[in-house]
Order: C-alpha cells, then structure tokens, then sequence
C-alpha cells in the first residue's frame, strides 16, 4: 500500500484505504483499469480493528465503504472541515444500517 502511496499518488505515507476516481483526472493516468477501484490494507484493517474493538470483517467493511464514499466525492483529505465532516456523518448513518442488518459479521466459510 505504501509503494502504491509512493510511486502513483505521491504520498510517502501509508494508508488504509486509496480510491482512484471513476473518471480520468488526477490520477486517470496511472492505468486505465484502475479506475474506480478501491485498495484496502489488510494488514492496516487488522491493526485497527484491534484498537477500534472491531471484528476484521466489520472494519475492512467500514474501509471499503469509506473508499466508495470516496468513489462518490465525498473528500475528508482536501476539502475542508466542513466536507470531512459530512463524510464522517455519511460513514456513521450507513456503518449504523450495516450492523442494524447483521451484515458486519463473519460470513460463513
């Protein structure tokens, strides 16, 4: 994640989470087929999970749904307090509907 960080959005910093826009602009360059995707560390996931006294499951969930929240221009990095908070309150309402169903545990294997 931190190379991904590093060599295509110039962040020398690691992440959780990296969106890349569903249409080409700042990083529609990188590669065609990246579009729209959302890359998530697992190792990251695990790690907060711990502190958050979360399942893995449920905060790689919560992950994914912040990069999509990002795919649909919600932005906490580069807009401003204000935006961040919107995301924030988005992420709350729609992690709340997903343990509300029961869909934040383990599936069976």
């Amino acid at each position: 994640m931190r190379i991904v960080n590093r060599e295509y959005l110039g962040k020398d910093r690691p992440t959780n989470v990296i969106s890349f826009s569903l249409q080409e602009g700042e990083y529609g360059g990188i590669n065609p087929h990246a579009l729209g995707d959302v890359i998530l560390s697992a190792d990251t996931a695990a790690r907060e999970a711990e502190e958050c006294d979360q399942t893995f499951f449920g905060r790689l969930s919560f992950l994914l749904m912040h990069g999509i929240l990002h795919l649909c221009g919600y932005d906490h990095e580069r807009s401003g307090e204000v935006e961040a908070v919107k995301m924030e309150q988005k992420e709350q309402e729609l992690f709340g509907i997903l343990e509300k169903e029961g869909l934040l545990s383990q599936p069976a294997s």
